[in-house]
Formats: C-alpha cells, sequence, structure tokens
C-alpha cells in the first residue's frame, strides 16, 4: 500500500528523500522516481511540487546558498574585532561541516540559472556578504572622501575573488583523497588554516592600493579604400 504524506509535508519531505538519494548515489543518481521510492509515495506524487528533476536540485541547492549565507553573516556579526576573519573561518568551518552540501553549491553543475533565479539570487548573496564587507573597508580606509567609488568597487570584488578562490582551494584540498597520503612535517596540517588567514591578511593590507579598471576593449577602426 503506497504512504500517505500531507500534502503540507511532501514539499520538503522530497529534498529531504533526494538529499539522501545525492549522498547515496551522487547527482546523477537523483530521479523523482527514485525520490518517490524511498518516501514510498506514487512515483507522480514528487511532481506536484517539482515538475522535474532539475526544479528538485535547484530547490535543494538554493536551500544549501541559503544556509551557507547565514552561517557566514551570522559569523562575520559575532565576530568582534575581524569580521572578514570570522567569516573565512566560518567558511572553512561550514565545508568541514556540510561536505555534501559544499559539493552540491560548489563542485555540481547548475541547472539552468534562467529557469530558477530564486537559486541565483540565494548563491549571489553569499558572495555579496563578502564584496560588501571589504567595500566597507575600502571605503573606511579611502584617503579622501571623492575617492573613487568605481575603483572601490572593483578593488573589493577583486579581494573577494582572490579569498574566495584561497578558502575553496583549501577546502578542496583537505576534502580530497590525495590530502591523507601527502608526508608533511608534523604540526603543518594543524596550522594550515590559519597560516592561510595570515597570508591573505598579508595579501589585502600590503598588496596593491587600488584596482586599475581597464576600459572595455574598442573595436577597430574600418580601414577606408582612398583613392591614390
Amino acid at each position: 500500500m503506497v504512504k500517505t504524506i500531507h500534502e503540507l509535508d511532501l514539499k520538503e519531505a522530497c529534498i529531504q528523500a533526494a538529499r539522501e538519494v545525492i549522498a547515496e548515489q551522487g547527482t546523477e543518481g537523483l530521479s523523482l522516481r527514485d525520490v518517490a521510492r524511498k518516501l514510498g509515495v506514487s512515483h507522480q506524487a514528487p511532481y506536484r511540487h517539482y515538475p522535474s528533476r532539475d526544479h528538485l536540485l535547484a530547490a535543494i541547492m538554493q536551500r544549501c546558498f541559503e544556509d551557507f549565507a547565514n552561517h557566514l553573516d551570522q559569523a562575520s556579526q559575532a565576530h568582534a574585532t575581524d569580521a572578514l576573519l570570522g567569516m573565512g573561518e566560518a567558511y572553512m568551518r561550514y565545508a568541514a561541516q556540510h561536505p555534501l552540501e559544499y559539493r552540491l553549491m560548489f563542485g555540481t553543475p547548475w541547472p539552468e540559472p534562467a529557469a530558477h533565479p530564486e537559486l541565483v539570487r540565494h548563491a549571489v548573496h553569499a558572495f555579496d556578504l563578502l564584496r560588501n564587507q571589504l567595500l566597507q573597508q575600502l571605503q573606511q580606509r579611502a584617503s579622501a572622501p571623492q575617492s573613487d567609488m568605481l575603483a572601490l568597487l572593483a578593488q573589493a570584488e577583486l579581494q573577494a575573488l582572490f579569498i574566495w578562490s584561497a578558502l575553496h582551494g583549501m577546502a578542496g584540498i583537505q576534502q580530497s583523497n590525495v590530502m591523507q597520503h601527502l608526508v608533511l612535517t608534523p604540526g603543518v596540517p594543524a596550522q594550515a588554516e590559519s597560516y592561510l588567514m595570515g597570508m591573505m591578511h598579508t595579501a589585502l593590507t600590503q598588496g596593491p592600493a587600488q584596482a586599475q579598471v581597464s576600459p572595455p576593449p574598442t573595436a577597430p577602426a574600418k580601414k577606408t579604400n582612398e583613392p591614390s
């Protein structure tokens, strides 16, 4: 007999069941049929909330980015002396404690973005938290109130991409199988994260003072055939 799940609970139940399927089989193994089978409902039941497998995957990824952004935001507010350090530590902590969700966000091909604007919005919000914090710090350090806002914004975005790349690289290395086979000096693995944070702080405080915003490329002028 097919199990009955209250309609209000089915939408959330599908997300939880889909996470279990992904944990067992990867995103390649995710299907609405498998989700229905795991829940013990009819094969058509999940379609009432998710028209396709990509819609369900997008909902899961959206939830991951929303939780991730909240995690970073709370950490930046809770860190008394350095909001960026708090966000960096929170990033690494989230990656270590939620490896499945982290891989879904940054290691899984996205469903068609145009069809899932909420996924895009939550993903961009996570980046905006970092960009805005950096921009705020740059504005506080600006030598004159007339500082070029476009240059400051570009500098904040370059810094944000630098920080994100460094943190993502470290998180990926720590989660990779090769990490356990590296022959490292005793104490190095335990110091890796704090060393990374220190190097990023040095780069941000002693690196280039201002970004050079390159103008967009212009089309080459057409040659005219002038009479000789």
